[in-house]
């Protein structure tokens, strides 16, 4: 019996250890069963929002790079080196997802891990940073905010939320072909109308593009990597909210679908439109300055 005891506080120590230097198992998920694949003891959590579809995509925008999680460094014995300017960075390869064995837990960024929020973590991606991550299988894309490192194993380029594997459609698989392109903040703009009952109307559902916005304040209610989704909430906006075709649009940046409302003249009017969208539709929408 005292063998046995010195032996399971020798287990127990060498698991607290291990978990210290690794955020994320090295272990590769296990094959796809009927109850899907995940890590160790990982998985969906008890009660995920039941509205995860409406969800936004992460937005990308200017912000200054994290000063501890963009340095070198090693995990089990392999060296990684993040990158300070990921420009045309495409990578193809396989995702997994990690959920509530790592919910509520600091990433390394040191903000706090939510599952249901659109992020994941990369190996070599500043952090934070943004990234289009596009299933081989289905074609959908979602955008991401990159705030954490892993996976840390080789046959995996990439680890996204639950709500973004969701997206994507392998939850249930647990890992996914996909293809991972770094985005940024650009000027360039393509304006157009998606809620069918607009692109019913004629001459509504012509694409035009537009090197900046017509001025005026704008309200910004989300942001999709996939169109389809841009269009739902458009379509939902309008018609809870009676707002005129004219206001209602969809601009594309750099692959990022974001659905606005405008131009309106004045602050006090666009601000007006945020709080009425939040009290209504329970979205917590941006205003945009001219």
């Amino acid at each position: 019996m005292r063998n046995l005891f010195i032996l399971c506080i020798v287990i127990w120590m060498t698991g607290c250890s291990t978990s210290s230097r690794v955020r994320h198992s090295t272990v590769p998920p296990p094959p796809a069963t009927k109850g899907g694949g995940y890590y160790l003891d990982d998985g969906p959590g008890d009660k995920p929002p039941a509205d995860l579809k409406n969800i936004p995509d992460a937005v990308p925008r200017q912000e200054p790079p994290n000063p501890y999680a963009n340095r070198p460094y090693q995990i089990a014995g392999v060296s990684y080196v993040p990158v300070s300017e990921p420009l045309n960075f495409r990578q193809q390869g396989i995702a997994s997802w990690y959920g509530k064995r790592f919910h509520g837990k600091p990433t390394s960024s040191g903000e706090t891990y939510n599952m249901y929020a659109m992020t994941a973590a990369h190996p070599t991606l500043p952090i934070p940073s943004y990234a289009k991550v596009t299933s081989v299988e289905s074609g959908k894309s979602v955008i991401v905010r990159i705030n954490d490192r892993g996976p840390f194993h080789s046959d995996r380029v990439i680890d996204l939320s639950y709500t973004a594997a969701y997206k994507l459609g392998f939850l249930d698989r647990g890992s996914a072909e996909v293809i991972v392109e770094s985005i940024g903040p650009q000027t360039e703009q393509i304006q157009y109308n998606l809620a069918p009952e607009i692109a019913a109307k004629p001459d509504q559902n012509s694409v035009v593009r537009e090197s900046t916005n017509k001025p005026g304040f704008y309200v910004q209610l989300g942001a999709f990597g996939n169109p389809e989704n841009a269009q739902k909430l458009l379509a939902r906006a309008r018609e809870t909210l009676d707002i005129p075709a004219q206001l209602a649009q969809v601009t594309l940046v750099s692959g990022l679908h974001r659905v606005k409302l405008g131009p309106f003249a004045n602050l006090d009017e666009a601000k007006n439109w945020v709080e009425n969208i939040h009290s209504v539709l329970g979205i917590s929408a941006i205003t945009l300055k001219p």
